[in-house]
């Protein structure tokens, strides 16, 4: 039982060892919000086109080959580890959309609701 228990201890530390290689936060790219390492992709990203637009991992794999599936999955993982970050991280991006779309509206949408001048 107690070499189960080591074992065990040893595989989750492993996969921690993965995550924190794979994912990254800095403060001087992306407004310190978690990235996938050596890739301009936030967690956030990737949560997404899972959780919102329903994507699998190999779907996104697809939609983005310069990502492996393990980059993928470690976003995940991440995400599920620090839901409520990812979360804010994701409302925040939201409220800020939302201000820039009253701040600058869309001409083309004008055009288009309106007609051409």
């Amino acid at each position: 039982m107690l070499e189960f228990q080591v074992a065990s201890i040893f595989q989750l530390t492993r996969m921690a060892n993965v995550i924190i290689e794979r994912i990254t936060k800095n403060p001087e790219s992306f407004g310190g919000k978690a990235c996938i390492a050596g890739h301009r992709i936030r967690v956030m990203d990737v949560v997404i086109w899972h959780e919102d637009l329903g994507m699998s991992p190999d779907e996104i794999v697809a939609a983005s080959p310069e990502l492996s599936l393990s980059d993928v999955h470690a976003a995940l993982a991440y995400y599920f580890d620090n839901v409520e970050e990812i979360r804010n991280d994701i409302h925040h991006n939201d409220e800020l959309a939302d201000q820039l779309r009253a701040r600058f509206p869309s001409k083309l949408k004008e055009k288009l609701l309106h007609g051409a001048d």
